[in-house]
């Protein structure tokens, strides 16, 4: 991620898992009770249904690895989250139906 303050707000996965591994640089992480800064080589796992959330405040690059279990196509929802902005209401809910994210 770029140095700018970004990342997704609040959601979860009703089919699978979300780990978290910090490769370089800091990033804000959220558990589902706390936001901690995480750094290389922290980790942090999510449960099926888990809240959590991620950011990159530092004004830094950072970059991590991001592991699905079971393994699950996201190279459509990266791809295709960039387009958000030109879909109506309907369209944006059923974008993140179909990629199993539920934002809170």
């Amino acid at each position: 991620m770029g140095p700018e303050a970004a990342g997704p707000s609040t959601h979860f996965h009703r089919a699978m898992s979300e780990s978290f591994f910090i490769l370089s640089g800091t990033m804000r992480l959220f558990d589902g009770r706390r936001w901690v800064d995480a750094t290389s080589g922290d980790h942090l796992y999510v449960p099926v249904g888990g809240l959590h959330a991620f950011r990159n405040e530092s004004g830094e690059p950072a970059s991590m690895l991001m592991l699905f279990a079971p393994g699950a196509p996201r190279e459509e929802y990266f791809e295709g989250i960039t387009e958000l902005a030109g879909l109506g209401e309907e369209e944006r809910a059923e974008f993140f139906l179909r990629h199993d994210s539920f934002f809170v």
